[in-house]
């Protein structure tokens, strides 16, 4: 049965958006599995370390998959009115430090870094993320995390075309009152969930586990184990909608 929603209008979800388009009515795509991307078909865990794909939830459309490669990766940069050169020192090795970041990630997943923001499929941008409020279901109080080094988000858009594509766009911040080592940490984290983990590992030996640690780990086996299963789903993202 076809999924079908009013683009005249923006409706929302948790951490979902659909932006307006011209008016009309379409069908949402179904359900479909894109082709393994073939960095990730050739992965093989020796070990069989398992994964935590258990772990990783789905949302209104979907698992976040992205179907075409390589990703385009907008970084900020420092302007180029230096405030100090401390000042602007300080800015470019944050970048060089998120960089690292994402030439770890680049082995399983092809990426290339673009220059101009609107291009981009994945922002990262260099700024201290909200405080996050969430109600303790023990309590009923509102529980506020101290911890603020990085936030990923996601925006579901219409890619323009003869037929319009369900698309989506990542947005991670990172905090820039980090030492250089956890920056790196922080961005190899939050680049997990914009490649689409979108969800947390429960062993402090994998990159994406819940909490920070004291010696941040690599990427791990199971990391990117979870990561070829979660591209094995079916996702509504990458296909093109029906009028």
């Amino acid at each position: 049965m076809g999924v079908s929603v009013a683009i005249s209008l923006v409706l929302f979800w948790t951490g979902f958006e659909v932006v307006k388009a011209e008016e009309s009515v379409y069908s949402l795509p179904a359900l479909q599995t894109h082709p393994l991307p073939s960095s990730l078909v050739h992965w093989k865990d020796e070990r069989n370390g398992g994964d935590y794909f258990n772990q990783i939830r789905s949302t209104p459309v979907g698992y976040l998959v992205w179907s075409e490669f390589p990703l385009k990766i907008y970084v900020q940069r420092p302007s180029n009115s230096r405030d100090g050169e401390a000042s602007f020192d300080r800015f470019q090795q944050w970048v060089d430090a998120v960089l690292s970041a994402v030439d770890e990630w680049n082995e399983y997943l092809p990426l290339v870094e673009v220059e101009r923001e609107e291009l981009a499929d994945i922002v990262i941008k260099r700024s201290l993320p909200p405080l996050k409020a969430e109600i303790n279901p023990e309590t009923g109080l509102f529980d506020i995390s101290p911890v603020r080094s990085g936030q990923t988000k996601y925006k579901i858009y219409l890619r323009s075309g003869s037929t319009p594509v369900l698309s989506h766009r990542m947005t991670v911040e990172i905090s820039p009152t980090q030492s250089n080592d956890s920056i790196i940490a922080t961005a190899r984290h939050e680049l997990g969930h914009a490649l689409g983990i979108w969800g947390h590992s429960t062993e402090e030996t994998d990159a994406m586990y819940l909490s920070g640690v004291r010696n941040p780990p690599p990427i791990s086996p199971r990391d990117i184990n979870t990561l070829k299963k979660i591209y094995q789903q079916p996702t509504r993202l990458g296909w093109s909608l029906q009028n």
